[in-house]
């Protein structure tokens, strides 16, 4: 049994005050996440911080023509909500595409973004790993590593991010809004997570003392040209064996504008701004998009066990690309590898 504080935070400056005067504390919301690992012994919080009753659940629209997501708003309300939905499919699909329903009515938008690495060797406290333990070893990179990451990889860790709404985030280009103790601040979402490095035990960069309030849409959402291709083990509640967020803004046959993420490949949403610029002024077709994949791919490295991955990247991010230039979103039932 782990001992801990249980306390309830008032309002955002309150709950900044109490994890800042106890670093051993951990806010909680929907604690999809964070419970599981507190019952595997990964995490150990000295005190858990609830922040339910913050007001962080709405979704408004900004001056910009974007939206602003409170960090609380549950992850099905964001996926049906009407302005996500007319505005933003991409992220409403990849929203859908993640997790169980049950889930989904717990998650956050907050606490998707903190989601830790779903590696069987992090969770497994009885084996070595960098992310639990700085220094201990890497028990993925000899060990079974089908699961792991083919980009953005380092000698410390190849665990990949799990979650399904930031490769969408990423590839809309969001904003991440936080506050600490020298108040508010915006981080792009580029910048928000990491790579492994040598501080594999660091998945963002958010300090300690911070909390994610909200997310920010800019207004181009992509409605007419997008796809959320998943590609999994099952096709019932699974993470990804790859995922890719493909958006595109077409005049006629050419491509004025792309957007490309990738999940399932990397510590962090993987987006290549080489790849993008490839696309632009381009014809939509075949060709396009092969040179696309293979300029996104030219530093993928593969494991003993999860070298298919290369191919199987190469191969969605060709198909997610071509229903978006045809306007053929994938659906809600995506497809399991047999």
């Amino acid at each position: 049994m782990i001992n801990f504080q249980y306390t309830r935070a008032t309002d955002v400056a309150d709950a900044v005050r109490q994890i800042g005067g106890d670093p051993g504390a951990k806010f909680i919301a929907g604690g999809t996440n964070l419970i599981d690992l507190m019952k595997e012994d990964v995490e150990r919080p000295s005190r858990l911080i609830d922040i339910t009753r913050l007001p962080l659940k709405t979704v408004e629209e900004t001056a910009d023509g974007g939206l602003r997501i409170g960090a609380l708003v549950p992850n099905s309300d964001l996926a049906y909500h009407p302005l996500i939905a007319q505005r933003y499919p991409i992220l409403a699909s990849a929203i859908l595409a993640g997790a169980s329903a049950q889930l989904r009515n717990m998650a956050s938008t907050g606490g998707n973004l903190l989601q830790r690495t779903r590696c069987y060797y992090f969770y497994d406290i009885a084996t070595p790993c960098n992310k639990r333990e700085p220094g201990s070893g890497c028990s993925a990179i000899t060990g079974l590593n089908r699961m792991h990451a083919i980009l953005g990889t380092s000698e410390a860790c190849i665990a990949t991010h799990p979650s399904d709404m930031c490769v969408a985030l990423a590839a809309l280009d969001a904003t991440v809004h936080v506050a600490g103790p020298a108040g508010a601040r915006a981080i792009a979402f580029a910048d928000f997570h990491r790579l492994p490095g040598n501080t594999p035990q660091r998945d963002t960069n958010l300090q300690p003392n911070e909390i994610v309030i909200a997310v920010e849409l800019p207004a181009r959402g992509f409605v007419a040209n997008y796809t959320y291709l998943k590609i999994r083990d099952r096709l019932s509640y699974a993470f990804a064996l790859v995922s890719v967020a493909a958006a595109l803004e077409l005049e006629g046959d050419t491509i004025k504008e792309a957007r490309l993420a990738l999940g399932g490949v990397a510590h962090k949403p993987w987006r290549d701004p080489s790849a993008e610029a490839a696309l632009r002024g381009q014809a939509a077709n075949q060709a396009t998009f092969t040179g696309a994949a293979d300029l996104l791919l030219r530093d993928a490295k593969g494991f003993e066990h999860n070298a298919f991955k290369i191919d199987l990247v190469r191969g969605a991010i060709v198909r997610a690309l071509r229903q978006a230039a045809a306007g053929t979103p994938q659906s809600q039932s995506n497809k399991k590898i047999r």
